[in-house]
């Protein structure tokens, strides 16, 4: 298939200039999301407009647009197309002077053109004032969350909802309601009058509904932490569990109904179908040490056609060859080598598709498809500011522990020295830690740090996603343990291999990356020249008693089985009992309104630095939650963050 690029970046053939401004990295997005409505006439994009989120509506036949602006200031965090000239789209609010927005759980929906915008679900619907008021549809306190659209059906799409008087998720208020049984309604897109359809047998449940509309499945980690599976024939039938990881020891999930709505397909550690009549799980493809990180899926979205993985960069492999979205997508490869195109969205037809193209220098355009005229046409860039030519490539690196666990991460070296030796390296620890890991992408902290002359190493250390059941339940009750020394072997390999300098090494981190971090400081005490810890973890035994995580029978079960109980071995293993061993300088980067990991961890290592005379540097922002939001301070924590790097390790010899 032979595509026609309308318009492209002609970045590439740029000569290398002076780096971004720092300020360039710790902007937001211009346009996080771009999908084309079912019909083809109407594009949706969330976009950034005047430090705001909105929702942009794009009339694909004149070009012209309309932004649809949240109630009250807020933020879009989600959108859908649920009919062909109907979106539903979800907001965040800046509560309590918050500088991110925090989801209130509230279902929206408007037209394409932007007219009969309302409120369809949440604690304000059915109220009386103004634009929002919504005849004979009542307020719910619960959260809700889109199942999927209804195939033929314009008026109605089916959704989940979870109260808020369970103990557990958190809502707008610090209401909370994970820990509830979920229920699943069929909601009128214009008035928000529902109809319940179905009850999970499973708290914190999600559900699967079939091509025809019926809630199907039922599925979830149950307090457990165990992954269990329901399944019904019909709206009508009983539930019945089909699946449970603590007596299977299988963690399976139902994604999708085949097109003939006979076969299911399931996530089984790769991707497996599973025949309604006959109960039996087929593997479809499977990768030893891989786990599936994404679908394609056909553009009437009644089947898929591809698995995405990424043992290092993203690698797609094709279930069905014949199909013109297979074929589609492999001329797009060929069009942009070296890059990763996805599609986001189609019309139902295929007649037009929205692609996604992207890399690790390139932070993603968008470009619109015509099936008719084999076009591609360029439509909006994520980030325009950028200029990939002038970014630093990602190499993927693997590596072994010291057990012989195989390691795979990822190693950023400053722009235009590809080979260079000798260098100031930053390790630079992802949070989570379970199920979360780094990825071949754009990536502004590591690009602003190598534009700045520092190589950046990254390690998808055990307990880390992408690598299979094994490498995940081998990080469990890991902290400061063989987690951590995967990271100093990480370290130390890139020193073995000569592209660090061994006198000039920091380690940095957010969250769990941040308790690395110090931890990695007091553990190899002569390693790090310097250390980086924000919003991490520092007393492990406080994980039990503050944040969000233990105020629920589910998040105190999580902790035992990633942390343990022992409360000797916890204090044993966090970093601020260990002080007396600490040589490298720290600096703390703190959110004062920060709920999964509570200001009083940076503050109680701050104050313990401060009796010990540990002259260290202190960012605290009170408005801040976990992780900073607002761009200029993101731009100033950058401009920190490199200040205190300079000083230490210095980016020249």
């Amino acid at each position: 298939m032979r595509l026609l690029l309308v318009a492209s970046f002609l970045i590439w053939g740029m000569a290398w200039a002076a780096p971004a401004p720092l300020a360039d990295f710790g902007r937001h997005e211009q346009y996080g999301q771009v999908k084309i409505s079912p019909d083809g006439g109407y594009l949706a994009a969330s976009a950034v407009v005047h430090g705001r989120t909105v929702l942009a509506l794009i009339h694909l036949a004149d070009m012209k647009g309309v932004n649809v602006t949240p109630r009250d200031g807020a933020d879009i965090t989600d959108f859908w197309w649920v009919a062909p000239q109907r979106v539903m789209y979800t907001i965040g609010e800046r509560i309590g002077g918050l500088e991110a927005p925090q989801s209130t759980g509230e279902l929206y929906a408007v037209n394409g053109d932007g007219s009969d915008g309302k409120i369809l679900f949440g604690y304000r619907a059915g109220d009386s004032h103004g634009a929002t008021h919504i005849e004979h549809a009542g307020r719910d306190y619960a959260i809700g969350a889109l199942i999927a659209p209804l195939d033929g059906d314009e008026r109605h799409a089916l959704i989940e909802s979870y109260p808020l008087n369970d103990p557990g998720l958190t809502g707008p208020a610090g209401d909370s309601a994970l820990g509830a049984y979920p229920k699943a309604y069929k909601i009128d897109l214009y008035s928000g009058v529902k109809t319940p359809v179905a009850i999970s047998p499973l708290r914190n449940a999600q559900f699967l509904a079939d091509h025809a509309g019926r809630i199907r499945f039922a599925f979830g980690e149950d307090a457990d932490q165990m992954q269990k599976v329901y399944y019904r024939a019909g709206d009508n039938g009983g539930w019945e569990k089909i699946f449970d990881e603590s007596t299977d020891g299988k963690h399976l999930t139902p994604l999708l109904f085949a097109h003939d709505d006979k076969h299911v397909y399931f996530s089984c550690g790769g991707i497996c179908s599973w025949d309604l009549a006959t109960r039996k799980l087929t593997t479809l493809w499977s990768v030893a040490g891989v786990t599936p990180t994404g679908l394609e899926y056909t553009f009437d979205d009644q089947d898929i056609f591809a698995v995405r993985s990424e043992p290092s960069r993203p690698a797609v492999t094709l279930l069905d060859r014949n199909v013109p979205e297979a074929r589609l997508l492999a001329a797009l490869m060929q069009q942009f080598p070296g890059e990763d195109a996805s599609f986001t969205s189609s019309t139902r037809d295929g007649r037009k598709a929205v692609v996604l193209v992207q890399g690790d220098t390139d932070p993603g355009a968008f470009y619109l498809y015509d099936a008719q005229t084999k076009k591609l046409g360029f439509l909006l860039a994520r980030r325009p500011w950028i200029k990939a030519a002038q970014m630093a490539p990602m190499q993927p690196v693997e590596l072994p522990a010291r057990d012989g666990l195989p390691l795979h991460g990822y190693l950023t070296r400053p722009p235009g020295m590809n080979k260079a030796q000798k260098l100031p390296l930053v390790v630079y620890v992802h949070g989570g830690p379970y199920g979360i890991r780094d990825h071949w992408d754009f990536d502004p902290v590591v690009q602003a740090l190598a534009s700045r002359g520092y190589a950046v190493l990254q390690i998808n250390y055990r307990g880390s996603g992408g690598y299979g059941d094994a490498f995940y339940r081998a990080g469990l009750r890991e902290w400061g343990g063989t987690m951590q020394d995967d990271i100093t072997d990480a370290t130390r390999w890139a020193v073995a291999q000569g592209i660090a300098d061994p006198a000039r090494l920091c380690i940095f981190g957010a969250s769990y990356g941040g308790y690395a971090a110090l931890e990695g400081a007091v553990k190899e005490p002569g390693l790090y020249k310097c250390a980086i810890g924000y919003a991490g973890v520092y007393d492990l035994r406080l994980m039990y008693t503050r944040g969000d995580i233990p105020q629920s029978e589910f998040g105190e079960n999580y902790l035992k089985m990633a942390l343990g109980k022992d409360q000797g071995e916890l204090w044993d293993r966090s970093p601020i009992a260990h002080l007396d061993r600490l040589k490298a300088k720290v600096m703390l980067i703190v959110g004062g309104a920060d709920r999964r990991v509570p200001p009083v961890q940076g503050e109680n290592l701050h104050a313990a630095l401060l009796k010990r005379n540990i002259a260290h540097e202190w960012l605290y922002r009170r408005t801040e939650g976990h992780g900073f939001y607002d761009e200029a301070n993101r731009t100033d924590l950058l401009q920190r963050v490199v200040a205190f790097l300079d000083a230490q390790i210095g980016s020249k010899p």
